[in-house]
C-alpha cells in the first residue's frame, strides 16, 4: 500500500486506550485527537498518571488503541501487519526514554549502530554504518569516549548516547518521554540543546511528553494531557 503524502505526519482521532486489572477495565486514553505537522517540535504536558507516555506509545506503533486511528504519513498503523510496523519503527521513528536503555555489555558505538542492525542486509553495510555511528557520535559531544561502556559514562553522557541512538536510521519522526527526568537541571539543559539543535538541523519532526515547562516552552506549541483527554492547547512561549 503506498503512503498518501500530507503535511501532517501524525493523525491520531477519538484514541481511547484502556488495560484490564483483573476484572477491572482501567481506562487511560479517553477519546484523544491530535495532529502533528512534518518538522514540527510538539509537546505533550501533563502530571505522572495523565496517559502522557500511553499516548506515546501508542503514537509510535508500540501499543494498539483500543479504539481510534492512528495515521503515519496517510497510512493507518494499526491496519498494517505486525512486521509492517515493526518495520516502520524500525526506520522511520527514533525513540529517546527517560532509562537509558544502553546494553552494558556493549561499547558506545555498538549501542548507537543498534536500530541499523534490525535491517537485513546490515551485515554487508557494517563499515558504513559504524562511520553513521562515529559522526553521531561527534555531533552529540562524546567523541572521546567511543570504546567506553555505559556504565563509564555520566548520566547525561549515557542520555546524549540515547540521542544518537534514536537518530541512526535517520528517522521522520523523533519520540522522547520525560528525556531530561534521570538528570539535574544544567545537564538536562545540555541534553535538550543537542536534541533541539539535531532536529531542527534535519528538520524532522519532535513529539516529547514531559511534566517540565523549561522543556515544552522549547517547543512550537504544547498540548495539555488530563485524565486521559486533551485539557488545553497553546502556542510555546
Amino acid at each position: 500500500m503506498s503512503e498518501t503524502f500530507t503535511e501532517l505526519l501524525i493523525e491520531a482521532g477519538e484514541v481511547w486506550k484502556s488495560y484490564r486489572l483483573g476484572k477491572v477495565e482501567v481506562p487511560v486514553l479517553r477519546g484523544v485527537t491530535l495532529s502533528v505537522k512534518r518538522g514540527e517540535a510538539l509537546a505533550i504536558v501533563g502530571a505522572s498518571g495523565a496517559g502522557k507516555s500511553t499516548l506515546l506509545n501508542v503514537l509510535g506503533a508500540l501499543d494498539a488503541p483500543t479504539e481510534g486511528t492512528v495515521l503515519f504519513g496517510g497510512r493507518d498503523l494499526y491496519r498494517m501487519s505486525g512486521r509492517e510496523r515493526a518495520a516502520l519503527r524500525a526506520s522511520r521513528i527514533g525513540f529517546v526514554f527517560q532509562a537509558f536503555h544502553l546494553l552494558p555489555e556493549l561499547d558506545l558505538v555498538e549501542n548507537i549502530m543498534l536500530p541499523a542492525l534490525c535491517h537485513p542486509a546490515a551485515w554487508r553495510s557494517g563499515p558504513a554504518l559504524r562511520r553513521r555511528a562515529s559522526e553521531l557520535i561527534e555531533r552529540v559531544g562524546l567523541s572521546g569516549r567511543v570504546k567506553h561502556r555505559p556504565d563509564e559514562l555520566s548520566g547525561g553522557e549515557q542520555q546524549r548516547a540515547a540521542l544518537a541512538r534514536a537518530l541512526m536510521n535517520d528517522p521522520e519522526l523523533i519520540l522522547a518521554d520525560e528525556p531530561t527526568g534521570n538528570l539535574d537541571s544544567q545537564t538536562g539543559a545540555r541534553v535538550l540543546d543537542v536534541l533541539f539543535a539535531l532536529v531542527r538541523e534535519r528538520r524532522r519532526t519532535l513529539v516529547v511528553v514531559t511534566h517540565d515547562p523549561h522543556v515544552a516552552n522549547r517547543c512550537d506549541r504544547h498540548l495539555c494531557l488530563a485524565d486521559g483527554v486533551i485539557a488545553g492547547e497553546n502556542p510555546s512561549a
